[in-house]
C-alpha cells in the first residue's frame, strides 16, 4: 500500500513537476480516498496513506506558485478492483456493498473535470466525492 498509495504519487509528480516548472504552470491531481479523513477498523495503514496523499498535496499546492493541486477523495466507487483478490466471502461482501452502495467511476472523472476546466486563477484544491449514503 505504501509503495503504490504514496510513492506511486511521488513518482509521478516527480515525473512532471519539471516540466510544470519549465512551462511556468500546470495542474496536478492526485487521488486520496474518503479513508484519508477517517480511519476504520482494520483500514489504519491504507487511510495512512491516503492521509499522507493529501497531506503532501496541501505542501505542493503551498510550494508551487503557479502549479494547481487537487486531491480528489472518492468514496466507495464501482471499480473492477472489488471483484479481485482476498478470500470468497470477502469479494461476495464488496460485491453486494458495490451494488447497494457504490457511485461509479464516471462521478469521480466528472469532479476531477471540474477542478481542472476552471480558470487558471481558480484552484479547487480538494473534492470529495462520495455517494449519498455512506456515512
Amino acid at each position: 500500500m505504501i509503495d503504490v498509495n504514496l510513492r506511486g504519487v511521488l513518482y509521478g509528480i516527480a515525473a512532471v513537476l519539471p516540466q510544470l516548472r519549465e512551462q511556468g504552470g500546470g495542474h496536478i491531481v492526485n487521488v486520496s480516498s474518503v479513508s484519508g479523513h477517517r480511519v476504520d477498523p482494520t483500514s489504519a495503514v491504507y487511510s495512512a496513506t491516503k492521509f499522507a496523499v493529501a497531506a503532501l498535496s496541501e505542501g505542493l499546492r503551498q510550494e508551487s506558485e503557479n502549479i494547481r493541486v487537487t486531491v480528489v477523495s472518492p468514496g466507495f466507487t464501482r471499480t473492477e478492483l472489488t471483484a479481485r483478490g482476498g478470500a470468497a466471502e470477502a469479494r461476495e461482501a464488496a460485491r453486494a456493498a458495490t451494488e447497494a452502495l457504490a457511485i461509479p467511476a464516471s462521478a469521480i472523472a466528472d469532479a476531477i473535470g471540474y477542478a481542472i476546466g476552471q480558470p487558471s486563477d481558480v484552484d479547487v484544491n480538494e473534492a470529495v466525492v462520495r455517494p449519498a449514503r455512506q456515512r
